[in-house]
């Protein structure tokens, strides 16, 4: 029997709670969904106004995988929807704006990922991510040296920065913006790797070319396009244990590179609720007054 509970009102079935995700750890879906459910206050800022596409793992992460933007069926009406322009026509996307709809969609088994702009403003960006993937045998270590270099760039030109482990391999740098078309993002930050490139050749690629990357952090600045979407923080990968994309301080990236050790920067979910009582949520400031910038004029 599926147990029925209800959240701010509204009832939802929860199912197969016992159900092994995890299985090196033997992490269950209760617990991504007590995961979900404890970090409810820090997570959903970063989701509301973002229409959210899942990445569905009903099985685990060494099951079918399902990337899933359009509203599914089944979803309750009370759940916010938005419109989302696509090349092909306008389409309908989930809102996460609340704690009931997010249980909602944890019960799906999903990662959650957001554009760089918010719904009632499409393809504006408000923010500028650069996700630094290393390629083997390169490690987060090496996106750690990445990052040290293009944090001092983005600071140079006006910026905040901040930053956060992807869940998986590398890291996440996140900056501010005054709202701007993606397309200008996308170009600065285009222009930003190109120049961490040239500075660093031995350690950078801004290519994706497969055969480029072996032993170099890729500098993926794709993922301000306005049709591109990034793991938001927070978020469980599905990956073979339950990692978190979870925001870190620049000294704890600053200890990475030093010590060399990329274990430093892997958090589970078993690590988040010490991070959070140590730290709050790091990555607060994003929605402070004041740190927001235009780019800059002729780029980086």
């Amino acid at each position: 029997m599926t147990p029925i509970t209800e959240v701010e009102g509204r009832r939802l079935a929860l199912s197969n709670l016992d159900k092994v995700l995890y299985p090196e750890s033997g992490f269950t879906k209760g617990e991504v969904l007590h995961y979900y459910a404890t970090t409810a206050d820090v997570l959903l800022p970063h989701l509301r106004n973002r229409p959210v596409s899942f990445l569905r793992f009903p099985d685990g992460p060494e099951g079918q995988r399902f990337f899933t933007k359009n509203v599914l069926p089944g979803t309750p009406e009370w759940v916010r929807t938005a419109e989302v322009p696509r090349s092909e026509g306008p389409v309908r996307q989930i809102v996460v704006q609340d704690l009931a709809t997010l249980m909602w969609a944890a019960n799906l088994v999903t990662e959650f990922h957001t554009p760089q702009w918010q719904a009632d403003a499409p393809g504006l960006a408000d923010r500028l991510v650069l996700d630094l993937d290393p390629g083997p045998p390169a490690t987060v270590v090496e996106a750690c040296e990445a990052a040290l270099w293009l944090r001092e760039r983005l600071v140079a030109d006006g910026f905040s920065v901040y930053a956060k482990t992807s869940g998986s391999k590398g890291l996440h740098l996140l900056v501010p913006l005054v709202p701007v078309a993606s397309a200008e993002v996308t170009a600065y930050a285009k222009r930003l790797a190109v120049a961490a490139e040239r500075e660093l050749p031995e350690l950078v690629v801004h290519r994706m070319t497969r055969s480029l990357r072996p032993g170099k952090v890729f500098v993926d600045f794709s993922q301000n396009a306005a049709a591109k979407t990034t793991a938001a923080p927070y978020t469980l990968r599905a990956r073979a244990e339950p990692t978190v994309s979870a925001p870190v301080t620049w000294a704890e990236v600053e200890a990475c590179l030093s010590r060399g050790d990329p274990g430093l920067l892997v958090f589970r979910a078993s690590d988040m609720p010490a991070r959070l009582r140590r730290d709050g949520d790091l990555l607060a400031p994003l929605f402070g007054p004041g740190l927001a910038r235009g780019l800059p004029a002729g780029g980086a």
